[in-house]
């Protein structure tokens, strides 16, 4: 029977119960609880100053206002950087590399920012829909196009953390399977195969820490419009 390269996209399931509620909840048991003392050990230490670094950085651009969904943006950051590298280990399923639950973050998130500007300054919100000095005949043509990327934007998040990641488990298991296939017949090519393997596994650990910040940060910047 011939298994598909997509087949380790499908949601697995045991005894009927869906085995990607236990991906997403597993990396919430990893997570260290906060200590009494100000300084616990190293790996809590390097883990709070790259959390406060990436806050600094990301509410930099944000007024006050804004700076109320730092400790949502920066546990979002950290929960898809730990599911997206925990989905490169061996014998694991990426939750990320479902377009459901990467709408299901996007959308609500999306549409909050959205709800936050039309009920703080309507005006501005709205006015994003229409670029200052639009000539007249253009206005509605103008009007129509902006409401739809404004539309796309969640479908754009959620595609974009979809798309990198499933391209990277494919390529990942194709270069895999040509060093299988060329072991026997030619040691030298799969050898350098291999080595090829290994840099793009670095590379797709980089893409998954990477696809966590962007998502963040476009998140970020649709709050940044609408505060």
């Amino acid at each position: 029977m011939m298994v598909s390269f997509f087949d380790q996209f499908a949601s697995p399931s045991f005894l009927g119960i869906p085995l990607i509620a236990v991906a997403i909840a597993l990396p919430w048991v990893l997570f260290p609880t906060p200590p009494s003392r100000w300084v616990n050990n190293r790996l809590i230490t390097v883990q709070t100053w790259f959390i406060n670094r990436f806050t600094n950085q990301l509410m930099m651009p944000l007024n006050v206002g804004g700076h109320k969904w730092a400790l949502l943006l920066a546990s979002l950051m950290v929960f898809l950087i730990t599911i997206n590298v925990l989905g490169l280990l061996p014998y694991t399923f990426t939750p990320t590399t479902q377009l459901s639950l990467n709408m299901g973050l996007a959308v609500p998130l999306w549409l909050a920012t959205v709800i936050i500007g039309m009920r703080n300054q309507p005006t501005v919100a709205l006015g994003h829909l229409l670029p200052e000095g639009t000539p007249l005949p253009l206005i509605p043509v103008l009007i129509i196009i902006e409401t739809i990327s404004l539309f796309i934007r969640p479908l754009a998040l959620g595609v974009r953390l979809t798309a990198n990641l499933t391209a990277g488990h494919l390529l990942i298991q194709l270069i895999a399977t040509a060093v299988f296939v060329l072991l026997p017949i030619m040691p030298t090519v799969a050898i350098l195969t291999a080595a090829v393997l290994f840099l793009l596994t670095l590379l797709e650990v980089a893409v998954a820490m990477i696809q966590a910040y962007v998502f963040v940060l476009l998140l970020s910047l649709y709050l940044q419009e609408n505060i």
